[in-house]
């Protein structure tokens, strides 16, 4: 459960940045960003993957550019059900879908598969040690 809700303000830290960092892109209010969050988190779950599926071809063609476009629809498709998330074209869904992706990406490094911080701890020996046995 905790590491659900970490990633669910991960992706509520990328659609806030987005917000503030790409022209067009505008969410207003907390409880609308966090349900956006999760709704993304369902879309990109269940309905990306049938898109890219459906769209292989293409994406493939295009050497995966496509990509941005699916997953600025997919943003556009949770924008739609918000009267508080509005994008005013396709750009400003194509930029700010690659904000909230940096962001994952970023957080990525410090959560684990099951959503947990994860620290790693390198010991180095000092000195010359020999294992006599």
């Amino acid at each position: 459960m905790a590491g659900f809700l970490i990633r669910l303000f991960i992706v509520a830290l990328g659609l806030w940045l987005a917000s503030l960092m790409v022209p067009g892109f505008e969410i207003r209010g907390l409880w609308t960003l966090l349900f956006s969050a999760l709704l993304l988190g369902v879309v990109n779950a269940v309905i990306r993957p049938l898109v890219v599926l459906i769209t292989l071809p293409v994406t493939v063609l295009t050497l995966g550019f496509f990509l941005f476009a699916i997953n600025a629809g997919m943003i556009g498709l949770v924008a739609w059900l918000f009267d508080d998330f509005t994008i005013s074209g396709f750009w400003a869904a194509v930029f700010g879908s690659i904000v909230v992706g940096i962001t994952g990406w970023l957080a990525s490094a410090f959560i684990g598969p099951r959503g947990n911080v994860e620290v790693i701890v390198v010991r180095r020996s000092h000195g010359n040690t020999t294992d006599k046995t």
